[in-house]
């Protein structure tokens, strides 16, 4: 049966919002562009509207100046385009662990309105959340109202992501490009040896957990020569589909979900949305069940990648702000270092340059004034940078700073042993 689809205008669904309400907008390659630019135009008869997002990407008019009385945004992570506004104090950030936020919407955030962009209906009148099931599955779940952007050019994926028509309050067709990111084109020679130390910890039949940016995507080019890997990760980019089409990520070793690649989302170029369009052996899921350290932990050698901005010499990672200055969330690292960590075998991976683009060591005596701690030193087990890998677990005070001295950029070594004899009597 082929169901009849009504589809509104862009301003008669927008209607539908009014003042003082709580708005879900759908992120990262879902991010309803089109509808946030129509939305931006009803500026003048909303007063205190409230955007709740995680990752947006593109340009988002509603973050410039002059729209904080009509829209406030309090991101549960701060992505690009809404940095600034955040520094300024015209929006707000909510530090959150990424399983808890559905929660948060099911009691402390509860979402009045969900925006989502979604792939074209099926004869049988079935949407999906495309690139992104994450946290915008519970945030249908509990809107009242639901504004769906469909666009032929999203994926249909397979999953936690279907939604049938009759669940939303208004339909705008709109046909547009997703955002796009092409992690693999700034990947550096440094990254790439530390994308060699990184598969150097991995075992054949391991199940991966990837972060986001350059450096996950080396490690992801230096895994050539292994065999029967899995994934269970929060998101991945363009990275994965070479290794999946040589059959070196097949999943046959994972023990939940066997022979499939879980994921929550993906963001990458127009490569990976054609690649995980009806594919049948990835599976988009509800966050709160992906990055659910107690199902993480069921696969064995769960390997976690993710990276930092700056490390101590204790072991404290920074990874979510530049100072006091924020830049990204704290978002799937806990929930999947701690993951890895109680999994038989498992290894939780924290990889970074030794240094900034302008030259400053990423391995410090203490961490920036202001600067927020994601993974705790009691959780921190191995430190990887471009001059080989530290080991922390287990290890005291004085012997974490001797490791992580051996791996930070030379030039910097000095000077971090003199903080180092300060506070430890160390050397």
């Amino acid at each position: 049966m082929v169901h009849p689809f009504n589809y509104t205008s862009a301003n008669e669904a927008l209607n539908l919002i009014q003042s003082g309400q709580r708005i879900f907008v759908h992120g990262s390659a879902c991010t309803p562009l089109f509808l946030l630019r129509e939305l931006a135009k009803h500026k003048d008869r909303l007063v205190g509207t409230e955007i709740v997002s995680i990752t947006l990407q593109g340009e988002i008019e509603l973050a410039k100046k002059g729209y904080e009385k009509s829209f406030h945004i309090n991101s549960l992570f701060v992505s690009e385009p809404i940095r600034q506004a955040v520094a300024e104090g015209r929006a707000d950030f909510i530090p959150a662990f990424l399983s808890d936020i559905p929660d948060m919407m099911r009691s402390v955030l509860p979402i009045d309105v969900a925006m989502v962009q979604v792939s074209p209906p099926d004869i049988h009148g079935y949407c999906t959340l495309g690139t992104s099931v994450d946290v915008a599955r519970t945030a249908v779940n509990c809107a009242k109202i639901i504004i769906a952007q469909v666009n032929p050019q999203m994926p249909r994926t397979h999953g936690d992501g279907m939604i049938h028509t009759d669940r939303f309050t208004a339909m705008v067709f709109h046909d547009e490009a997703l955002p796009e990111v092409n992690y693999a084109a700034s990947i550096t020679e440094e990254e790439l040896k530390i994308g060699n130390h990184v598969a150097g910890l991995i075992e054949d039949g391991s199940t991966l957990q990837v972060g986001i940016g350059a450096i996950p995507d080396a490690v992801l080019k230096a895994l050539s020569g292994h065999k029967n890997l899995g994934m269970h990760t929060e998101m991945f980019s363009d990275g994965v589909i070479d290794l999946f089409e040589k059959d070196i990520i097949n999943n046959c070793k994972k023990k939940i979900h066997p022979n499939k690649l879980v994921t929550s989302f993906a963001l990458g170029t127009k490569k990976l949305y054609n690649y995980i369009n009806d594919h049948p052996a990835i599976a988009f899921l509800d966050i709160d069940y992906v990055n659910d350290p107690h199902v993480i932990r069921r696969n064995p050698k769960v390997i976690a990648i993710n990276s930092a901005v700056e490390v101590d010499i204790t072991g404290q990672v920074c990874a979510d702000s530049i100072g006091s200055y924020q830049f990204s969330g704290i978002g799937g690292q806990m929930d999947f270092m701690r993951g890895a960590a109680l999994s038989e075998g498992g290894k939780p991976i924290i990889a970074l340059n030794s240094r900034t683009n302008k030259g400053k060591s990423k391995i410090v005596p203490y961490l920036q004034e202001g600067a927020g701690v994601v993974t705790t030193r009691g959780h921190v087990h191995y430190i990887v940078t471009e001059y080989g890998v530290a080991y922390l677990y287990g290890k005291n005070l004085r012997q974490r700073a001797q490791l992580l001295i051996n791996i930070a950029h030379p030039d910097d070594r000095e000077a971090l042993s003199k903080k180092c004899f300060e506070r430890f009597k160390l050397f």
